[in-house]
This record gives structure tokens, C-alpha cells and sequence, in this order.
């Protein structure tokens, strides 16, 4: 039996990436470079002969719109394609949309007396639980069971057809939250690239974190459309 290997992608550059707001299960689509980053990470991918199993994403239109860009670069087009909410990014509540600032430098900071990069997942998301003021954000333990219910049933699925290799497509946090589920000594605090790679075998029902926010593929993609313009 083949290994299964999930190779997570964070989605590309949207409109509140760019402008520095909280994005959440709020979306807005890619910017004009954020297509163009996932088309590199597409053509990179391409480059070193990834054959994937099937495709999955979260139901946000900027993981829908990432997968489209790689799929079709990747000339897989056609492979099984699921979208699954579960690991949709975090919802921040009533601070969904707003700027990054005003939540992680301005609200959070006053119910808590640490630096607010020592906190942990689950202090963080209680923190942002606790400053909502609408009811939406999720319990650490809604939001950790959620994240890592979805990732495992792609895995089992997976593994059950006889392993092989997968693309995912998700978000930041979700992505940061899921590698620390699997390893605690991930750190927080990742910052991971619009467009990296984080892969992550699942072999007897335990994963294990192999690639963390690997850029690599992209900039292969970015040589590649380098190489075909100096061609001209």
C-alpha cells in the first residue's frame, strides 16, 4: 500500500490579505498577483511530477478559486474534487472583516496580560470566543475537533482507496492549527505563504508532519514563466 501524503496548499492572495483585514468565513476573491502566485505554485508542482489522487478544498470561494487555477495548470482537471467545510479558516465573529490590527493589536491585547505571540492556539481562539459579541466564533473545542475531523477524513478516505497523494486547499490558521494538532512543537505562529506547500503523511491512522509552508514549488512555477519569456 502507498503512503498517503496530503500536499496542503494555503490558498492565494486575496483582497483582505492585501489590505490587511481579518478574513475568516468572511471571503473575497484573489487579487490579479494572487493568481498569478498560484499559477507558479501550479506549474511548480507540475514540474515535479505530482500525479494527484484526488482534490480537496474548503467550500470558501478563494480555496474554490485556488483549486481551479492548479487544477488546470496541473492538467488534472478531471480528478475527484470535494469541497469540505471543516476546513473552512477560522471564524472570528463579530471581528470577521475588520483589520487585522484592530483584532490581534488592538481587542484581543486587553483581555490578556502575555505578548500576544506566546499565545496558544487554544488561548487565542478562547480569547477570540470571548470578544465576539455576534455568537459566531467557534469553542477551541468545536473549532480544533472540526479542523481535525476534516483533515482525517480525507486521510482515511484516502488510505482506504490504497494511499497516494492528494492536493487540499485551506487557510492559514487552519492550516498552523492542524500541523500543531499533529505536532505541539509546531509553532504558532508559522506565517504561512499564500501559495506554500505543507505536506503531511497519514500511514495507520497516525500523521505525521513531514513539509511546513514550503515555497519551493512556486518559485520552481516562477523560473518556469521566466524561462518561457526569455524564449520570446
Amino acid at each position: 500500500m502507498a503512503k498517503t501524503r496530503l500536499y496542503i496548499a494555503r490558498h492565494g492572495k486575496t483582497m483582505f490579505n492585501t489590505i490587511g483585514r481579518a478574513q475568516g468565513w468572511s471571503d473575497t476573491p484573489l487579487t490579479a498577483e494572487g493568481e498569478f502566485g498560484i499559477k507558479e505554485l501550479g506549474l511548480g508542482l507540475k514540474d515535479a511530477g505530482l500525479h494527484f489522487k484526488e482534490a480537496f478544498s474548503s467550500d470558501s470561494g478563494r480555496t474554490l478559486q485556488t483549486m481551479e487555477i492548479i487544477l488546470r495548470e496541473i492538467g488534472q482537471e478531471d480528478i475527484p474534487y470535494t469541497r469540505d467545510k471543516r476546513i473552512r479558516e477560522w471564524c472570528f465573529g463579530s471581528l470577521d472583516g475588520g483589520y487585522d490590527g484592530d483584532l490581534f493589536n488592538g481587542v484581543l491585547p486587553r483581555i490578556f496580560d502575555k505578548d500576544m505571540s506566546k499565545l496558544s492556539h487554544q488561548e487565542l481562539a478562547e480569547g477570540i470566543y470571548r470578544v465576539d459579541t455576534a455568537g459566531w466564533a467557534e469553542t477551541w473545542e468545536v473549532l480544533s475537533s472540526r479542523i481535525m475531523e476534516g483533515f482525517t477524513a480525507i486521510a482515511e478516505k484516502i488510505a482506504a482507496q490504497g494511499g497516494g497523494d492528494v492536493i487540499v486547499v485551506s487557510h492559514g490558521m487552519t492550516i498552523g492549527t492542524f500541523l500543531w494538532l499533529v505536532d505541539h512543537n509546531t509553532p504558532r505562529s508559522l506565517g504561512l505563504d499564500n501559495g506554500s506547500i505543507s505536506i503531511v503523511e497519514y500511514d495507520d491512522g497516525k500523521f505525521t508532519v513531514k513539509t511546513i509552508g514550503d515555497r519551493s514549488y512556486r518559485l520552481r512555477g516562477r523560473e518556469i514563466l521566466e524561462e518561457r519569456e526569455n524564449e520570446k
